[in-house]
């Protein structure tokens, strides 16, 4: 499959998952579609206020499934697996930049900066269109269109 194929899916079954995660009072942190293997998977990762549960999960699943199915928007035969973010949860927003100022995350950026691809700190906030945060270096801003993966960093 052409990339800018895969791109059109991947838009396609978003819009799909959005609207009926939103419609179900849930958000949708962050979807993937890929190849893994000989077999193509997607996977949503879903939270609500008080965290989701697995029936929550099952029940998107079989929805989404059901109207992934017909749309017809996958051609190809795929696993669908829907989850909650997980502890070290994913960040692709810049709302969720603002929600979770003040804790820890790793950033990894779509090209160096001062040498660096990696960027581990305290989630200062949002300014403007970068993303401030406090790393063991110093203040660092980011812009968030240089953000190639953000993740919070769970503390035990």
């Amino acid at each position: 499959m052409k990339e800018d194929q895969q791109a059109q899916i991947h838009r396609q079954v978003e819009e799909v998952a959005e609207s009926l995660v939103v419609s179900e009072g849930m958000e949708l942190v962050d979807l993937e579609y890929r190849r893994e293997g000989p077999r193509w998977m997607l996977r949503l990762f879903i939270d609500k206020e008080g965290g989701v549960t697995v029936d929550d999960c099952a029940r998107i699943s079989r929805e989404l499934g059901d109207l992934l199915d017909a749309k017809d928007v996958i051609p190809q035969a795929y696993i669908l697996e829907v989850s909650s973010p997980g502890l070290n949860r994913r960040i692709r927003k810049k709302e969720d930049f603002s929600r979770f100022a003040g804790q820890k995350i790793q950033l990894w950026l779509v090209s160096p900066k001062d040498g660096r691809r990696k960027i581990v700190g305290d989630l200062v906030g949002v300014e403007g269109e970068e993303i401030v945060v406090n790393a063991t270096e110093g203040r660092i801003s980011v812009a968030l269109t240089d953000i190639a993966k953000a993740n919070l960093i769970y503390e035990f």
